[in-house]
């Protein structure tokens, strides 16, 4: 999983450090959210800033439009907030979760937006910063929290959450089907000296699982990783909240894009879009009242996936889905 990709690895600047940064499916999202943008006083909201390289592209791309960028990473803003500097008071950067995006607009005044653009998972920074602990390739401290300035880190969850909950962690955010195994044998291990850093739960998960299990699907602690992320985060539950919130902060002709990295996420993101599309009538209506008529018209048919290209160019992009919907009615009571 992750947002604006690495071409190439290694340190440097921050033009060098731009230039390594692909976003994910940058222009098809440009594209779908481009009937929304073209008018002078446009407002779009990034609700996952990152590194900045979505917000840059649509600040270019649509020169009349304005910009509200939302990261519940302080690090993430600090770099973005430089990357965009050129636009000067065309982007406005927020500290905030996603799920905050109704006070960000009532703070700002702002009663309606006419895009909105999320890019969900963890961003090519947080994966590619050793000490932030996402990555299962390198040896960190267990953190994996976003925002480093509020709430538990993965250590914590790993050394005091009880085995059944974290068998329930396992399989619902990481679809992992060994969670028993690698349970029990965390459970065991931290009876002994509590978890502080990555590589020893990658050697663990490896040690746990079966030699057919360790044969499929690249890196056997990737699913426990993503399992502890989403759970440091809340990103689930912070999405259920997020997804409505976008779809009703939208004007009429508003639109949404939204790129998940895993099954959970894209169907959350599906349900909301296909509820919102839906017509609400009971059955039999001769003619169906405006109040059950469909909000939103679907942008996409299913989920969009990058191009063969892209994931070549890209590794990262390989998992990404690709969700789109205008607003087309308001809400009535």
């Amino acid at each position: 999983m992750g947002r604006e990709a690495h071409s190439s690895k290694g340190g440097g600047g921050r033009g060098e450090g731009q230039s390594r940064h692909v976003p994910v499916m940058l222009q098809r999202c440009l594209d779908m959210l481009a009937p929304a943008l073209e008018a002078p006083g446009a407002v779009v909201v990034d609700c996952t800033l990152g590194l900045g390289g979505h917000s840059e592209a649509l600040l270019s791309r649509f020169p009349e439009a304005r910009l509200i960028g939302l990261d519940r990473d302080k690090e993430a803003l600090r770099l973005s907030g430089e990357r965009l500097a050129p636009f000067g008071d065309r982007a406005e950067l927020v500290h905030a979760v996603y799920d905050e995006l109704p006070d960000v607009l009532d703070r700002l005044g702002l009663a309606s937006v006419q895009g909105v653009l999320f890019d969900l998972g963890v961003s090519s920074m947080q994966l590619d910063e050793a000490d932030r602990g996402f990555a299962y390739a390198q040896d960190a401290p267990l953190d994996m929290r976003m925002d480093q300035t509020t709430g538990i880190s993965a250590a914590e969850v790993l050394n005091t959450y009880p085995p059944g909950e974290l068998v329930r962690i396992l399989r619902a955010y990481g679809e992992e089907k060994q969670a028993k195994r690698i349970v029990s044998a965390v459970v065991r291990e931290r009876d002994k000296e509590p978890f502080t850093n990555s590589a020893r739960l990658v050697e663990l998960i490896r040690d746990s699982l079966p030699q057919a299990a360790k044969r499929t699907g690249g890196n056997p602690a990737k699913r426990t990783f993503q399992a502890l992320r989403i759970e440091v985060n809340g990103e689930l539950t912070v999405l259920e909240r997020a997804i409505p919130a976008a779809v009703k902060a939208l004007a009429v002709g508003g639109r949404i894009a939204v790129l998940a990295y895993h099954s959970l996420e894209d169907r959350l993101v599906k349900q909301v879009f296909a509820a919102g599309a839906a017509n609400t009538a009971p059955a039999g209506l001769p003619v169906v009242p405006e109040r059950y008529q469909p909000r939103l018209k679907l942008l996409t048919r299913g989920a969009e996936l990058p191009t063969e290209e892209e994931v070549a160019e890209n590794r990262r992009a390989a998992p990404a889905r690709l969700r789109g919907a205008e607003r087309i009615r308001e809400d009535t009571e």
